[in-house]
């Protein structure tokens, strides 16, 4: 089992964002600046047999917005903005990472479970059959905003929809099919809740609707040579550390159709002693949900050129 490095002075974690964080231009600095995060780019470009750097960098934006797409720009916009930052300054090792759905997948890179170019790939293929599922069984989701998840799983059993994301205090992400999660939105607006906001997602992700995408999961993730990891890995789907590959591999078919417990991961990670966390990749979206969860943990975004600049100014001692 591979146990937490504890720093006298501070544990760190580093965290890595999930569809939605993507947008036209990200990694472009990095691109420019950086040789390591080039090798990246490069090299995702060959992996997938198309460029997938120019459509990180120039769009169109509802292309990138694609499912299929979006999965492996996102991730490999993480690593090449990972790789800039150790190229650039190091990076410390954290005592643990974990990634919010498909975030999980750039952590296992980093954990050194898969190398990359496996990595983008088998992305990809997540992507494509997460899309696929979404369009033979479709469905829809919402965030729920000023509710608590016992309420909000109240009104899912009431209606048919599922808690797809726990992702802060007062943010629920509910999944299902379309029918399903209307009414569950005309329930929770009944019950008080401050701010109901349909998804634009190509599908009802993190629910049984995506049970078609877990065989040909299965089939791809048995193709491609995982290894035990060199961190410990919070999991989406128990919010605990997995340490072996026949965990990983379970948890990476669970957490297709199992709700995403992001703020009991980062709970578990300051109950362990995490005092900061860096997000890695595009975008703000965990350092602002752990500034929600974790008011005395400092939070950081490294997404672009000039925070990959700063990072070991950030840290705390």
């Amino acid at each position: 089992m591979v146990e937490p490095t504890i720093s006298p002075d501070s544990m760190i974690a580093y965290v890595f964002p999930g569809q939605g964080s993507q947008f036209v231009g990200m990694g472009r600095d990095l691109y420019q600046s950086s040789s390591r995060a080039r090798q990246v780019f490069d090299q995702a470009d060959e992996a997938l047999g198309f460029p997938i750097s120019r459509l990180c960098f120039e769009g169109p934006e509802e292309i990138l917005r694609e499912t299929v797409h979006a999965q492996p720009a996102i991730l490999t916009v993480s690593i090449a903005c990972l790789r800039a930052t150790t190229q650039l300054n190091g990076t410390p090792r954290p005592s643990f990472v974990a990634g919010h759905s498909l975030g999980e997948y750039t952590a296992l890179v980093y954990a050194s479970v898969l190398d990359f170019s496996s990595a983008v790939r088998l992305v990809r293929e997540r992507g494509r059959l997460m899309q696929e599922a979404g369009a033979i069984r479709p469905g829809s989701m919402a965030a729920i905003i000023g509710l608590d998840e016992t309420s909000v799983n109240e009104i899912c059993v009431q209606t048919g929809a599922q808690i797809a994301n726990i992702n802060c205090s007062g943010q629920v992400v509910i999944s299902g099919t379309r029918e399903a999660v209307a009414r569950c939105m005309d329930l929770a607006r009944s019950q008080g809740a401050a701010g109901v906001v349909p998804l634009q997602v190509s599908g009802a992700f993190h629910s049984d609707l995506m049970e078609p995408a877990v065989e040909g999961m299965a089939n791809a993730i048995s193709r491609v040579d995982f290894r035990a990891p060199e961190v410990p890995i919070v999991a989406n789907s128990t919010a605990t550390p997995v340490t072996t590959v026949e965990q990983i591999k379970q948890e990476l078919l669970d957490q297709l159709c199992r709700c995403v417990r992001w703020q009991p991961s980062v709970e578990y990670m300051v109950n362990a002693g995490v005092s900061t966390f860096f997000e890695i990749g595009p975008g703000v979206v965990l350092t602002k949900l752990i500034k929600r969860i974790a008011r005395k943990a400092q939070a950081l975004n490294i997404g672009e050129l000039v925070s990959v600049r700063t990072m070991n100014s950030d840290l705390p001692g």
